[in-house]
């Protein structure tokens, strides 16, 4: 199911960037949001079950919505003409206000999950305790990381398409 998911988020941006690599440095983003679930639920002691599982599949989702908000700026900011690193921190420094509240209303929102009682509290305490722990991690992560990602595979998509223009005019030239 996590490759799956994983392949249809990177499908669907391929399709919106029109890139084959640039969905990449959003994608990179993913296993930064599961650090924080793996080390709490290990240090938890809290069980691998389908709960944990689902909600490991919404972080791969929200951690993707995180990177989208940056990359998108950094790739608008770029087509300006704006330098590759001068675009990224632009655009992590403007939208890291839309992340920390998007992130953090999500994180107070599940927070119930996380001390739930009662019936069915450890389904709940499972859910919770993923999501809480991954969009925390995420969201300190991603903010750090994705501006990097966007800067390498940016610059070597760029050189890329200078590498390809310019075996194109070279083919073309009398010789």
């Amino acid at each position: 199911m996590f490759g799956l998911a994983l392949l249809l988020v990177y499908l669907v941006l391929a399709g919106q960037y029109e890139s084959w690599l640039a969905p990449i440095s959003i994608l990179l983003a993913a296993p930064l949001s599961l650090v924080g679930p793996v080390l709490v639920l290990n240090g938890l002691g809290i069980d691998n079950n389908l709960y944990v599982q689902i909600g490991l599949i919404l972080l791969i989702a929200l951690s993707a919505k995180n990177a989208i908000l940056i990359v998108e700026v950094a790739r608008e900011l770029r087509a300006a003409g704006k330098p590759i690193i001068d675009s990224a921190i632009e655009a992590a420094r403007a939208r890291f206000r839309p992340i920390l509240m998007t992130s953090f209303a999500f994180i107070l929102g599940v927070a119930p999950l996380v001390v739930a009682t009662g019936a069915g509290a450890s389904a709940r305490k499972s859910i919770g305790i993923t999501v809480f722990s991954g969009m925390i991690a995420s969201t300190c992560l991603a903010v750090l990381f994705v501006p990097s990602f966007f800067v390498i595979l940016q610059r070597f998509e760029e050189w890329r398409a200078a590498r390809k223009t310019k075996r194109e005019v070279t083919s073309t030239l009398p010789g």
